[in-house]
């Protein structure tokens, strides 16, 4: 598959929310493999290959990535609001910075002039 997994021309956000992306994917993957559980493995996954879109300047995939973002945003809220402790505040905080990533102001201005 041609392209390329990071973009450095790209704004640190942009460049944060893909790297952000990639990490989650592999650590799910890992988590998966070494206990079995597989809660958001097919969010992150998807997270993972719009990423990788992302990376290439493709503004589905950046689109993708904010609705990703922004469902395990909200389902790491409702699994909190059932009480899932401390692993779930930390889980809010890290699925609220993937968010704040994307959404920032120089990611969406970059999205605007630059992908296709």
């Amino acid at each position: 598959m041609p392209g390329r997994w990071l973009d450095q021309t790209q704004p640190q956000t942009l460049q944060g929310a893909v790297l952000f992306s990639y990490l989650n994917a592999a650590l799910a993957l890992i988590f998966t493999i070494a206990l079995g559980q597989s809660t958001f493995l097919f969010v992150f996954v998807l997270l993972a290959v719009a990423a990788f879109g992302i990376a290439n300047d493709k503004r589905v995939a950046y689109w993708a990535a904010v609705v990703l973002a922004c469902l395990y945003f909200l389902a790491v809220l409702a699994l909190m609001v059932t009480g899932a402790g401390l692993g779930g505040i930390l889980d809010l905080l890290f699925a609220g910075v993937l968010v704040a990533l994307l959404l920032h102001p120089e990611s969406r201005q970059y999205e605007r002039v630059w992908f296709k």
